[in-house]
């Protein structure tokens, strides 16, 4: 029933193996890939025929987590995984981008990728075992895909580079000294098409040195993925990139004059409506038939492409005046917003961020469930990019992938930079709103996510800036690294290469490929030249601030303390009880974690007092010899019963009260009364013994001993 196909090899510790010819045989291309016991079934299919008039390519890659594959039941009402999880788009965007540039040109018909997590070993991390899945399934599928390509995972422990690191050694980087790196890099074996990165300021050496580690480590791959393919591929679905050379040629004559003018404008809006107005006078010398074809969108992006490509490669300045190095200018300001806890507005060139953030307590920590186990997160970014930034009328909805994408790059940039959590207990939420865009606006997410906690006085060990690189490389291997690109230079060039980090080192780098060709010049100089501009930038942020200001007056203060993990049942009390009535008389906010640490949170610091003074009482002993203030909370015939700490009494006997005989303790006490109280220590049954006599009652000071006072 089955014409099954298995392939395997050893790679790093564990063994990969691609199956395909079983499962989801009307799939165009179905490739089970298995590593360790983590396993990914990715589908590919694609319609036989375009669209009519489709002048795009519509890819869409879905990647599905299921909680079976971890033994696991999704948590919530349903109990059914519903819309993708964070890591779930994060993961559809890395098997995207390095798939798509390498379809062959002109193909416009739809392509599904599907990929779904059918067991996790909770060691080996599915993403890059998704990737090599889809790979192998797109290559024997008979879609025109000019791969194939795969994917692994490096680290950085030691000195020494590691091959897929356990999820366990991945997940809270910042907590784990020893690992300084997280990079996904994805590949064909002439190239490196994709790359994504976590870094604790890598010098740019080492950084290179990943990325060269591990596209040496997924050249075996590639070949095992063709091994599959020459035995498992389907025919080659017969498909002639269309040739509209001579559509091209007209577009060119008819434009290129008044295009070129238009590119020449330095200002973002007169260039939009100048390269619009271009394109009209394009179209209105046009045919009927000439308009209606699908290719016309490809000629324009040809002409655009050229002109700005051909002036930058020939030595000319770029579109609006720069050299390849040159920044934009920057204005950086902070404390912009009144009530925020920090604020910023970062401003580069037509680019700008709004980035607020806010301090709050561990209530506030998100709770991420994942395959491998629920956790929490104190450091939360979140990127919006509303239409208005590119003066745009637009749907306003949910956050797509590109702002999840953007967003957690800059996350992953800033939270090397992050205190340690015993040092600041606070949960961060920093929100970026881009109020402008024209190219880059991640990285001034990042500068502007760097100025805001400062100004919310978070202590960074060091600010963070960002840069986006691109490149243009002709067929006869010229090439230029351009610096802080512009959108339409992103939109028309070879690469968006982001690179992020500290005056020490890089803190993240993301790279996206759209030629198959670059190599580990072009690359060591993007990331020397980037260096250059992630210092100018820092420089330039340095006029409004470089380190925490003071701490934000609006802002919850807290404090923690650490008690002993068998008190924490008796600070939380039966049902809660405890705390409840310490929050209810403070007035603060407790957190109580499983290791005993305790976060105490208010904008009132007598509250904060309260509090610790409460559950100090609780948890703490009584030392031999100190003095205490009590309450007398009983009277009986050999002493009095006195509450003096907490919840624990101790008798004063009645030879104990005062230096001279009484009759009885209710001559001088009642109940309710406040004292002061010495303790004597404790009796063979374990009894409290407290004194009263030796301690001043008016002052609380331990009286002198009689022999002194005679002296």
């Amino acid at each position: 029933m089955f014409n099954e196909t298995k392939k395997s090899m050893q790679w790093g510790e564990e063994t990969l193996t691609l199956e395909t010819g079983k499962v989801a045989r009307q799939a165009d291309g179905t490739v089970i890939a298995t590593l360790g016991e983590t396993s990914v079934m990715a589908n590919v299919t694609f319609a036989k025929e375009a669209k009519p008039g489709q002048d795009f390519f519509p890819l869409t890659v879905h990647y599905q987590e299921k909680y079976y594959a971890a033994g696991k039941i999704p948590g919530g009402f349903f109990k059914r995984e519903a819309r993708p999880s964070e890591k779930e788009t994060l993961t559809a965007r890395l098997i995207d981008r390095p798939i798509r540039p390498l379809f062959v040109s002109g193909f416009k018909h739809e392509v599904l990728v599907m990929c779904t997590v059918l067991s996790h070993d909770l060691v080996n991390d599915p993403d890059v075992v998704a990737m090599i899945a889809a790979s192998a399934a797109l290559t024997i599928s008979g879609v025109p895909f000019m791969g194939p390509i795969a994917g692994a995972r490096v680290g950085f422990s030691n000195g020494e580079y590691v091959l897929n690191p356990s999820v366990e050694d991945m997940d809270h980087l910042r907590n784990n000294p020893e690992q300084r790196l997280d990079l996904v890099i994805a590949g064909t074996k002439d190239a490196v098409m994709m790359v994504e990165s976590e870094a604790y300021e890598l010098t740019e050496e080492e950084m290179l040195g990943a990325v060269q580690f591990g596209h040496d480590a997924i050249k075996p791959v590639i070949d095992l993925i063709i091994d599959l393919a020459e035995e498992a591929a389907k025919e080659p679905f017969n498909f002639v990139a269309p040739d509209y050379s001579e559509l091209y040629a007209k577009v060119k004559a008819a434009g290129e004059e008044q295009m070129r003018a238009a590119f020449a404008i330095k200002d973002k809006q007169e260039r939009v409506n100048a390269v619009s107005a271009a394109r009209d006078a394009i179209k209105a010398a046009l045919t009927e038939e000439e308009l209606e074809d699908s290719n016309l969108g490809s000629a324009f992006k040809k002409l655009e492409s050229s002109i700005l490509r051909g002036d930058v490669i020939n030595g000319g300045a770029r579109i609006d005046g720069r050299s390849n190095t040159d920044v934009r200018a920057i204005v950086s300001e902070v404390g912009i917003l009144p009530r925020t806890h920090g604020s910023a507005l970062f401003t580069r060139g037509e680019t700008q961020g709004l980035v607020v953030t806010t301090l709050g307590t561990g209530d506030d920590e998100q709770i991420i469930d994942a395959l491998h186990g629920n956790s929490r997160s104190n450091f939360l970014l979140h990127y919006n990019f509303p239409p208005y930034s590119v003066g745009e009328v637009g749907r306003v909805g949910s956050p797509g992938r590109r702002e999840i994408g953007h967003g957690k790059l800059a996350w992953r940039a800033l939270q090397a930079v992050l205190p340690a959590a015993t040092d600041f207990p606070y949960t961060i939420r920093v929100v970026s709103e881009i109020t402008e865009s024209n190219g880059s606006s991640s990285m001034a997410s990042v500068c502007g996510g760097s100025l805001s906690m400062m100004d919310a006085g978070v202590p960074l060990t060091a600010p963070v800036a960002g840069v986006a690189m691109g490149l243009i490389l002709e067929e006869d291997g010229r090439f230029a690294v351009l610096t802080d690109i512009l959108g339409d230079e992103d939109h028309l060039g070879d690469m968006d290469f982001k690179v992020a980090g500290t005056e020490n080192g890089i803190t993240s780098l993301q790279m996206d490929i759209k030629v198959a060709g670059i190599t580990a010049e072009i690359m060591k100089q993007a990331l020397a030249q980037a260096k250059d501009g992630r210092l100018h930038i820092l420089g330039e942020m340095a006029k409004a601030l470089t380190s925490a200001s003071e701490f934000s007056v609006h802002a919850p203060r807290i404090e923690t303390m650490q008690v002993p993990t068998d008190k924490i049942r008796e600070v939380i009390g039966s049902g809660g009880k405890v705390i409840r009535e310490i929050v209810e008389v403070s007035g603060a906010k407790v957190d109580i974690n499983d290791d005993g640490t305790v976060k105490i949170a208010s904008a009132n610091a007598d509250s904060i007092k309260k509090a610790y003074d409460m559950i100090y009482s609780i948890v703490a002993e009584p030392e031999e010899g100190a003095v205490y203030k009590g309450k007398v909370v009983k009277i009986v015939d050999f002493g009095a019963f006195v509450n003096f700490f907490g919840k624990r009494d101790g008798l004063v006997h009645v030879s104990q009260i005062e230096n001279r005989r009484l009759n009885h303790p209710s001559d001088v006490l009642k109940e309710g009364q406040e004292v002061w109280v010495k303790l004597l220590g404790f009796d063979d049954r374990g009894k409290v013994r407290l004194s009263m006599k030796v301690v001043d009652q008016e002052t609380g000071e331990e009286a002198k001993k009689e022999e002194e006072s005679a002296e």
